[in-house]
């Protein structure tokens, strides 16, 4: 014989403390809801206006430096340590968390041209026009010991440094790019390609023997450790002032040109840029990739911290910053926590920047971090809607960054417009159609 019982689970029902809130149940069927999408709209559209609403991305400043910035390195490490040199040639290490400079050193008798931390975090390199590259220590008490730990003497003037992410190597720059050895006084391979002078070298996170870096005459070079002679090399319209490779993406790298714009390259292949990065007014100095690959900033002279995103067909900035007193941003980094940005400018700053402009800084309760989940997909959801669409990407900026914005817009609609004029009135195939990236590189040799 069957007995047919109502069979309940008490957790359905019932709270387990008095705080809790009661559980609704809810019926998914849609033909029940038929002003889903309407109400799901309207949502979106407050999620977007309180996004606008609460960011605030800046955090605060670091003031110290008596000269400007020149440039900032990571620690390896630590999340809260950073380090900067200045045009006087002083290096500080700064708590980011107390927001105060554990260690000052006069490190160079000229500017510090570059700072790099050895992966294990016991001690950093700096370079400089004194044609002096220096290793420092970190104490037990996480300070820089006032005396360099070692001192390798070049023969020409450095004008940057990074160092290996597998091995104890590290590479300099100037009018050669070397290989060294800190326990070696003489550089263990040097790579020259009829260039006068390479400003700026990167190592690769993943592939660590290939490095990278930009040469005066426009050209952007590919070296390889295992190698005697440089790998590949690429000539673009302007020069290229700094470099920077993807950590999550082995052959991605993007580069920061004078002629005001950003390049991603794979370096497969480049005859063809993956994406432009257009936005900047003026040449852009330097950039820096998130941890998590997906989007990058870069600073540069017209006194503005822009983000990029590496995916998606736009080549606009998702984000802009800046203040009334921040002058020519010099040099920009991610934190390793990918919630940060740092950036250095010549009024002798650092300062120190949300990476989501509206983003709670602090623990989130669980209903919040739901909240904010189901924000985030509304607006991605309704990301497209025209309302929607104008209300993320309208930004306050000033008044010169706006007209040379409109400026720039008319020069390239007028030149295109040229273009196409005289495609039209010419023979089929006499003026061929060329787009901006492909108008890009210039030459590229092996």
């Amino acid at each position: 014989m069957k007995v047919k019982v109502l069979s309940r689970n008490p957790d359905d029902y019932i709270r387990e403390t008095k705080r809790d809130i009661h559980k609704v149940p809810r019926n998914y069927d849609p033909s029940l809801h038929p002003f889903e999408a309407p109400r799901e709209y309207v949502r979106a559209l407050n999620a977007t206006k309180l996004e606008r609403v609460f960011a605030k991305p800046f955090v605060g400043s670091l003031d110290g430096h008596r000269d400007s910035v020149n440039c900032i390195e990571k620690h390896s490490t630590s999340l809260s340590l950073l380090l900067s040199g200045s045009c006087d040639g002083e290096v500080r290490l700064w708590n980011l968390a107390e927001r105060r400079c554990v260690s000052a050193i006069q490190a160079h008798d000229g500017l510090v041209q570059g700072i790099c931390t050895v992966p294990d975090g016991s001690s950093f390199l700096s370079c400089g026009t004194d044609k002096t590259v220096k290793q420092w220590s970190l104490n037990d008490a996480g300070e820089v010991t006032p005396e360099p730990a070692a001192t390798l003497l070049g023969k020409t003037v450095f004008q940057s440094i990074d160092h290996s992410y597998g091995n104890s190597t590290f590479a300099t720059c100037g009018q050669q790019v070397d290989i060294w050895e800190i326990d070696r006084a003489e550089p263990v391979r040097t790579f020259t390609w009829g260039v006068d002078s390479v400003h700026a070298v990167r190592f690769n996170q993943i592939e660590t023997h290939l490095l990278a870096g930009c040469g005066a005459d426009r050209s952007v070079l590919l070296y390889d450790m295992r190698g005697s002679a440089p790998l590949r090399k690429v000539i673009l319209k302007l020069k290229s002032n700094a470099i920077a490779w993807n950590p999550m993406e082995a052959f991605v790298f993007t580069v920061a040109n004078e002629d005001y714009n950003l390049y991603s390259f794979d370096m497969r292949n480049l005859n063809l840029p993956l994406k432009v990065h257009r936005d900047h007014i003026a040449a852009v100095i330097d950039l820096d990739y998130s941890p998590t690959g997906k989007e990058f900033v870069s600073g540069s002279f017209d006194k503005t911290l822009r983000i990029f995103s590496l995916a998606g067909t736009s080549d606009r900035s998702r984000e802009v910053y800046h203040t009334k007193r921040m002058q020519r941003v010099s040099t920009v980094r991610w934190s390793l926590d990918n919630k940060y940005i740092l950036s250095g400018s010549l009024e002798m700053n650092i300062r120190m920047w949300k990476a989501r402009a509206a983003e709670k800084l602090g623990v989130l309760k669980p209903r919040e971090k739901t909240a904010f989940n189901y924000s985030e997909k509304l607006k991605e959801k309704f990301s497209y809607h025209p309302q929607v669409k104008r209300i993320s990407r309208h930004r306050h900026v000033p008044k010169m960054i706006y007209n040379a914005q409109r400026e720039l817009r008319i020069i390239r609609d007028s030149k295109k417009r040229k273009e196409a004029n005289r495609r039209a009135h010419s023979k089929p195939g006499a003026v061929p159609f060329v787009s901006d990236r492909q108008s890009t590189v210039v030459s590229e040799k092996e």
